[in-house]
């Protein structure tokens, strides 16, 4: 829905002609008027007032979600692999203090 101020501008004439001021009822249509007006110009300017733009946000979100799993894996991933090499060579300085790797070679 494009928002062109028409209504907006009508409104503030209706409120400038009363004449003490607004009133409540007036003051909240002017300002969900202005909001919905401010509201469809920022879309406007992020290219998302179109039809597509719920899918394409739709999509952006299913790809944010796809990449952070993916780096819970890697993370996931390299944290294994650090535990692996520590133990290993925790393994390989028992085996060396013990004398082990004599056995190996002869």
């Amino acid at each position: 829905m494009k928002y062109d101020g028409e209504m907006l501008a009508r409104l503030v004439a209706q409120a400038e002609a009363q004449p003490v001021g607004c009133d409540m009822l007036m003051i909240r249509a002017l300002v969900e008027e202005a909001s919905e007006l401010g509201a469809g110009r920022a879309l406007e300017r992020l290219g998302l007032a179109d039809r597509s733009a719920e899918g394409d946000v739709r999509e952006l979100r299913e790809l944010l979600g796809a990449w952070r799993d993916a780096k819970k894996a890697a993370r996931g991933a390299v944290v294994a692999w650090a535990v692996r090499i520590v133990m290993a060579l925790l393994l390989l300085g028992m085996a060396v203090k013990l004398g082990l790797l004599g056995l190996v070679r002869a």
